[in-house]
């Protein structure tokens, strides 16, 4: 398959995604005239309820979208290319679990403990509950690390983190039992994945991190590129596999702890953006794939953030249910086209 000429692609990525930014500027429950946006974004508008709605509301969403969304797409480009498997997405080793376990705990275990869920007190809650994904994620990062060394096989691995996701299921579903109504309807409503969690300082400080966490990511095309040819050949040339996989799952997982931090967990973005990437650029190369995959990224969470927000809805929907209702078509069509391709060959 001939890889087409990437750089008017990605150009006109680029550009479709200041375009959705600034739809996503325009549109809402309260419409604001384009002319308006462009004097708020200057500084030249004496309209205070727009302004609020742009700084406080719209602009972070689409910072967050944007983020968010080329994180979640590396990520699961890296664990497909890590387990060569075409289904692997940024949850297929239980991290996200991990993060949703942490949060649990915060929601449902310390209500239980101490009478007042740490979720309900307002700005010290949300931060209790950002700190406690983390917790969460990294330490079922930690433990497929350390079982990562202890066995060979990718399947192996993959298998023992898909158990590990059942297990975290599993105790929080004891814990939602045993919980309040209302705790568990904030468990839920946090679990259907969110842009417009992230204002303010925080939006900032998730910027920055991602911003950092990416461009890490960028220095493992050479060991990803090698080690979608195989464990053998990659070794032959000089690759320690090991390490090089505990590097590749060490960036995927960081990615995907640090949005799922902030957002939720964010479906459907990790597994379809990859596909959709190669699709478009026909390329296997990751020194080309990689920020195709990002930029896919950024491009379909704004989309979902748009039509999340659309006139009509009161507040916005989640986001969860809209990545699946743009991702699976994406996904479908990508499948076939392929085989068609193929059959046509």
């Amino acid at each position: 398959m001939m890889m087409r000429r990437p750089l008017p692609l990605l150009f006109l990525l680029v550009v479709g995604i200041l375009v959705l930014v600034l739809v996503n500027l325009l549109i809402g429950s309260v419409r604001i005239p384009m002319l308006e946006v462009c004097r708020i974004l200057m500084g030249g508008s004496s309209n205070e309820i727009w302004t609020n709605i742009i700084f406080s509301s719209r602009l972070p969403q689409a910072l967050t979208a944007i983020v968010a969304g080329a994180g979640l797409a590396v990520s699961g480009l890296q664990m497909q290319t890590v387990f060569r498997n075409p289904l692997a997405g940024p949850s297929v080793l239980g991290i996200s679990n991990g993060s949703a376990l942490g949060v649990a705990f915060v929601v449902l275990l310390s209500g239980r403990i101490g009478g007042v869920a740490l979720s309900r007190l307002g700005y010290l809650g949300d931060a209790a509950m950002s700190i406690a994904a983390i917790v969460g994620a990294l330490a079922v990062l930690l433990l497929v690390l350390w079982v990562s060394q202890k066995v060979k096989g990718n399947v192996t691995l993959l298998i023992i983190g898909v158990m590990i996701g059942y297990l975290a299921n599993a105790i929080i579903g004891v814990l939602k039992f045993l919980s309040p109504e209302e705790d568990v309807k904030a468990f839920v409503v946090w679990g259907l994945g969110s842009f417009s969690r992230v204002s303010g300082d925080e939006m900032l400080l998730f910027v920055a991190l991602m911003a950092v966490l990416l461009p890490m990511a960028f220095l493992l095309v050479k060991p990803m590129n090698l080690l979608q040819l195989g464990d053998r050949y990659a070794a032959s040339l000089g690759l320690n596999i090991r390490q090089a996989r505990r590097l590749v799952i060490v960036s995927s997982g960081v990615l995907v702890a640090i949005v799922t931090a902030y957002c939720g967990p964010i479906m459907f973005i990790g597994l379809a953006v990859p596909h959709l990437a190669r699709a478009i650029f026909r390329t296997s190369d990751h020194r080309l794939l990689l920020p195709a995959t990002a930029l896919c990224g950024a491009t379909l969470a704004l989309t979902c953030n748009l039509i999340a927000r659309m006139p009509g809805f009161e507040g916005a929907l989640p986001v969860n249910s809209v990545t699946a209702l743009v991702g699976a078509p994406v996904i479908a069509a990508v499948i076939f086209r392929r085989r068609r391709d193929t059959v046509g060959d």
